[in-house]
């Protein structure tokens, strides 16, 4: 929408330009310059509204409710970003995604870029994701997180985690949001399918909320591709929406472990690691 919007008023500008010039046939030469003008100047603007938004934000303060400035800034430059970025995304399954109610989603991990592409294609299921505690420094991401209440998680203190579930769980009890985890916990170096740490799964189990559960790939060369100046084609998998009365009765680890292998077979050995493999 946004994207579409500035090349539609860049056009119009350079439309108005070569109509109200008198320079005859130089005015092939002034359209594309006023265009690209005017994009440039647009792109400008649109940053600078984004930084004085997230500028703004307070981070300190607790952010109680889903704001729905900021989610709608979110769901206003995610698509402009890829669009630009040349970012080619194929869908399958995403029919599956529950209409009604909050969900825990699971996704394995490549990149910082993997919430992005999510948060695009569930954009109307309100998305928080559980997000490693430097999220809160990252320039812009930071301050727009915040405020859609994606929840930052202590990897290294237990019962800092814990706490941090546990406002999940409350979140969704509470009508606020749905909630995206990455139960590998890090991004591997190798890039491939790892080990899950149970304890995610707990936002389902206390909750009783459909289990989304997807599969990403090459969000980890989106940068790369940029900066050449290639396009970047990535798949996104739903592979299937499992529901409360389904894993009813299982322990967390058991749960865990049923999703893991449902995205390894999704995935393929090649993007497993192999020491995961039985």
């Amino acid at each position: 929408m946004l994207f579409g919007g500035m090349t539609l008023l860049s056009l119009l500008a350079a439309a108005g330009v070569c109509i109200g010039s008198d320079a005859g046939l130089n005015s092939v030469w002034i359209a594309p310059l006023c265009f690209l003008g005017s994009f440039l100047s647009l792109t400008i603007l649109a940053f600078v509204f984004l930084l004085v938004s997230c500028l703004l934000v307070d981070q300190s303060k607790e952010q109680k409710h889903d704001s729905r400035f900021y989610r709608a800034l979110v769901d206003l430059y995610i698509p402009f970003i890829l669009t630009v970025g040349r970012v080619r995304v194929h869908t399958e399954g995403l029919e599956q995604t529950p209409k009604t109610g909050r969900f825990l989603l699971v996704c394995n991990h490549l990149h910082e870029a993997d919430p992005v592409i999510l948060l695009k294609y569930f954009r109307k299921s309100q998305l928080a994701f559980i997000g490693k505690q430097e999220t809160k420094q990252m320039f812009l991401i930071g301050p727009l997180m915040h405020k859609i209440l994606c929840q930052l998680i202590n990897r290294e203190n237990d019962r800092e985690a814990l706490k941090t579930i546990l406002t999940c769980i409350r979140l969704i009890k509470e009508d606020e949001v749905s909630i995206g985890v990455f139960p590998e916990g890090y991004i591997k170096p190798d890039r491939k399918l790892h080990h899950f740490r149970s304890g995610v799964f707990k936002i389902a189990t206390k909750t009783s909320v459909p289990i989304v559960v997807c599969t990403i790939t090459n969000t980890h060369h989106i940068i790369k591709n940029f900066t050449h100046l290639k396009p970047t084609d990535m798949d996104l998998h739903l592979i299937r929406t499992i529901g409360p009365e389904e894993y009813a009765g299982m322990t967390t680890v058991e749960l865990a472990d049923s999703v893991y292998h449902m995205m390894a077979q999704d995935l393929g050995p090649d993007r497993v690691s192999r020491e995961e493999i039985p």
